[in-house]
């Protein structure tokens, strides 16, 4: 999908990408076109490996574990170093070394130590494993002795070291294939791939190193890759930023539908938008619910909203230039109608929750009226997505394949939350805490999402920097976090970031 994107990249963004298992071979082959030879880059992520290693731990025995590919050949030059530096290495390989082609048969024959056959027997209790076997780019489950070796790491507990990704990870997505080591540290090279922070493959990386090997940047530009990490690198230059002459108008009203019941949910959404800059938050409320509303948080407005008519009215100020729906609305026909009002009002507009749910027999509806709407951010959870959606696949592959067919900013939430926009762009958020487990964090994500779009940012931009904020101001609260915490704590995450590159990541 990448050939349909027309984003303009700058470094902090490239600082971010996140490669998939067929660019980081077009990465390697571009850099080898440029004239550096593939076994100084094979030689480069050996000796990266072994300074991250070196760094981390004493000299103590080691086993080397070498597959019968490139990731293969960085092991024995990890070994070989190591060997070098007086640790006690011993090294087995998956497959005879006799059988080994190109740049791994090069650093082989640089080896001078034994090379042992694979097997679980030869895992001492307090080894350090240098995982070499595969890498990212396997594609079928782990089986024969291999499997047995990685079964028994995890068995015993030892200290793993991954070169690239744990071996039986999927680099592009994540999965488990079968059996992967639990490691405590991954090397990889370049850039990070999708599958060191997509679950459930991100909590077997342990602490994950980038080394540069001598790729040079520019390779980035002809691979334009679509695929990055979240955090300020990826958003920050392009964030609304007070402006010394404006007013409250200038800083954009949010309008957020709130339901009869469940109140809570649209007065934590108005106050997250508020929070995060938005000049102006009107709710728009069931007449019955008015007192309700009217009881709490004197900074939001209160409107009385029983119909699309009434709707339509408010939302026919220019000035209310963002619109959620979905928190603690119902499902109801009163939902549904709010929803098509305010897709059709051509405004800038985040569906959440319920807004969502009441399209779940009926999704071609909600597709045809964003199509005719102006910019759409949906943010539903798992049982929702199914719903809307019924796409089975990895995750990455699910919400790009939603985006393209809904028209929509598709943020599907979760503990590695992705991002993704119709042309094919994602973004995979890290850093969200457990703690945002909790009733009502999802009405203040949607929140933070229309605050920004009310600011006049770009819908994908605002869901990727609303996403991000939200788990920033989670583990910024810390533990015994309720949704009502999330707002307070925004200021503190925002007073850390700068728009001069510095703590971007």
């Amino acid at each position: 999908m990448s050939g349909v994107i027309e984003t303009l990249y700058d470094e902090p963004m490239l600082n971010n990408a996140l490669l998939s298992v067929s660019q980081m071979s077009m990465a390697d082959s571009a850099a080898i076109d440029a004239g550096i030879p593939g076994v100084k880059l094979m030689e480069s992520a050996g000796k990266g490996a072994y300074d991250a290693i070196t760094q981390r731990w004493q000299p103590r025995p080691v086993i080397i574990l070498c597959g019968p590919g490139n990731n293969g050949g960085d092991g024995f030059v990890v070994g070989r170093l190591l060997a070098a530096g007086g640790w006690p290495v011993r090294l087995a390989s998956l497959d005879d070394v006799k059988n080994l082609k190109g740049d791994a048969a090069i650093h082989a024959e640089a080896w001078t130590g034994s090379v042992l056959p694979l097997d679980s027997e030869l895992l001492g209790d307090d080894d350090l494993v240098v995982d070499a076997l595969f890498g990212a780019g396997l594609s079928r489950p782990l089986e024969g002795q291999a499997k047995e070796v990685v079964d028994t790491i995890n068995k015993k507990g030892l200290d793993c070291v991954g070169i690239d990704v744990p071996s039986g990870v999927d680099g592009d997505s994540g999965e488990i294939l079968g059996s992967a080591p639990k490691c405590a540290l991954c090397v990889t090279f370049f850039r990070r791939k999708p599958g060191h922070l997509l679950l459930p493959g991100r909590d077997l990386m342990g602490e994950v190193v980038v080394v540069d090997i001598g790729i040079p940047e520019t390779v980035l530009e002809q691979i334009r890759p679509d695929t990055f990490a979240n955090g300020p690198g990826f958003w920050l230059s392009r964030y609304p930023q007070p402006q010394a002459g404006d007013n409250k108008y200038d800083r954009g009203h949010a309008v957020i539908v709130g339901g009869a019941e469940m109140t809570g949910a649209a007065r934590l959404a108005a106050t997250a938008a508020r929070r995060i800059g938005a000049g102006l938050a009107t709710i728009a409320a069931p007449v019955s619910a008015l007192d309700a509303y009217a009881a709490g948080d004197p900074g939001n407005i209160i409107n009385s909203a029983d119909d699309v008519e009434a709707f339509e009215e408010l939302l026919s100020d220019r000035r209310k230039n963002a619109v959620l729906v979905g928190p603690g609305c119902g499902l109801g026909g009163r939902t549904r109608d709010l929803v098509l009002a305010a897709l059709g009002s051509g405004k800038a507009t985040v569906l959440d929750a319920d807004a969502l749910s009441v399209f779940s027999d009926d999704p071609k509806n909600l597709f045809a009226a964003i199509a005719v709407a102006g910019p759409v951010i949906i943010t539903p959870h798992e049982g929702e997505f199914i719903r809307i959606f019924n796409i089975k696949d990895n995750k990455l592959k699910q919400v790009r394949e939603a985006a393209l067919r809904s028209g929509a900013i598709v943020l599907l939430k979760g503990s590695d939350t992705v991002i993704a926009a119709p042309d094919g762009r994602a973004v995979i958020n890290e850093g969200a805490p457990p703690t945002l487990a909790t009733a009502g964090s999802g009405d203040v994500l949607a929140g933070f999402t229309t605050g920004l779009l009310a600011q006049g940012m770009d819908a994908f931009d605002a869901a990727a920097a609303a996403c991000w904020l939200h788990g920033q101001a989670a583990m910024a609260f810390g533990p015994a976090l309720i949704a009502e915490d999330l707002a307070g704590a925004l200021s503190g995450v925002l007073r850390g970031l700068t728009i001069d590159g510095n703590n971007q990541s």
